[in-house]
């Protein structure tokens, strides 16, 4: 059994770099590996994908019922790197085109988990911050200071969160600031001002 050394081989294209050792057993070639040397390309926007593995923070849709909003929803996580959670039941199912047509080609990008219901969702995040989103909240998302892998709760489109989840005077309950002319803002719109706000405080995606 005898190793080559290194560069030795045919001719190959300039593009292509050779990390290879050939073996030589009984008069028969084995490669044992080759790889593309591809240029080093910083990233457009942020942080490369390869530092971002962990959620920067995680969104819970809890029971949702309009498919666009959690597409749109989805499109936003992936823009910050969050985690997108719904706890069921659901208003309709994830391999719904008006999901995916809301998430564009980022939906195959998405950290997203389902689960069964509220019981199973806080086995799965706790001890994490819980933060609950409300228009009848006492706080306001300006009074939060939050950290990174934070837990941001969102009620569905029409009855937003029970009172088993939420507590209006808790300082965990926000809302976000509006008029007296708007009764409330999109359940997208809503979650997006809230992500952003969480990327201002705790930069995760760089200045």
């Amino acid at each position: 059994m005898v190793f080559l050394q290194a560069g030795q081989g045919p001719f190959l294209p300039a593009n292509l770099s050779l990390t290879w050792n050939r073996l030589k057993h009984f008069g028969q070639v084995t490669w044992i590996g080759m790889k593309q040397n591809q240029e080093k390309q910083e990233p457009r926007h942020g942080k490369s994908e390869s530092i971002a593995t962990l959620p920067s923070s995680h969104v819970v849709l809890y029971q949702p019922e309009i498919p666009g909003n959690t597409g749109n929803i989805g499109r936003t996580c992936v823009a910050v790197g969050a985690k997108l959670w719904i706890v069921r039941p659901a208003g309709f199912q994830l391999d719904e085109k008006h999901v995916r047509r809301a998430g564009l080609d980022y939906w195959k990008h998405l950290m997203i988990e389902e689960v069964i219901d509220w019981n199973e969702l806080l086995e799965k995040l706790s001890p994490r911050r819980f933060f609950f989103f409300s228009r009848f909240a006492t706080k306001t998302i300006w009074d939060a200071t939050f950290q990174a892998d934070d837990v941001f709760v969102f009620g569905s489109e029409s009855s937003g969160l029970p009172d088993s989840i939420l507590d209006r005077d808790d300082p965990r309950a926000l809302r976000i600031p509006t008029t007296g002319k708007v009764r409330s803002l999109n359940l997208a719109t809503t979650a997006g001002i809230v992500l952003y706000e969480h990327q201002r405080q705790v930069r995760s995606l760089g200045e």
